[in-house]
């Protein structure tokens, strides 16, 4: 039996997206979720803005590229923003805004799994002219949009995105990735 995160453990990024509906308490768990995440000094700058009526939702599917096609079925995307004035900013350009945003969605992606949904970060869209049609401010950065929804059907996927739904997980292993004491990675 496997001791790792099992909501981690089972994450994949999947496309086979069923348009049923999220109830409301499902959405309502999966934010909080996000929102218990860390953040330097606790000033939890992430912002989501959840998109799940269908006038809409077909505005923010309108600025996908042609590669997400198959997010046009999901029932809900939450586009994910912030502003580095939103977070620490310390030197050699940390600017944590970014970082504990990125720790906000990861906690949001294991309660949506652990939901049973399927959940895709994405950054195949046009987050310029996305950003100016929900309304974002132009001080915002529009980092990803996630892809929410049940398991569904393939059939908006392309022949490629078909196989990798079938196919092993793959991740570097731990050599490629963690150094111990010193710094011996090379590039």
């Amino acid at each position: 039996m496997s001791t790792l995160v099992p909501e981690l453990e089972k994450r994949r990024a999947r496309r086979a997206l069923s348009d049923k509906p999220i109830p409301e308490e499902v959405l309502e768990r999966i934010l909080q979720t996000a929102t218990l995440a860390p953040s330097c000094f606790n000033n939890q700058p992430w912002r989501f803005l959840v998109v799940k009526d269908p006038q809409k939702l077909d505005l923010v599917k309108k600025h996908l590229s042609p590669n997400n096609r198959w997010a046009t079925a999901a029932p809900c995307i939450i586009l994910v923003a912030t502003k580095a004035p939103l977070d620490c900013q310390l030197e050699g350009g940390r600017d944590y805004a970014l970082f504990d945003t990125g720790m906000a969605v990861m906690a949001l992606q294991a309660q949506a799994i652990r939901e049973g949904l399927y959940v895709h970060p994405i950054a195949g869209y046009k987050a310029i002219e996305l950003r100016k049609a929900t309304g974002i401010p132009e001080d915002y950065v529009l980092i990803t949009l996630v892809i929410l929804g049940y398991p569904g059907s393939d059939t908006l996927l392309n022949d490629k995105q078909k196989e990798l739904e079938r196919s092993e997980r793959e991740r570097k292993p731990l050599a490629e990735v963690v150094c111990y004491d010193s710094w011996q990675f090379v590039g």
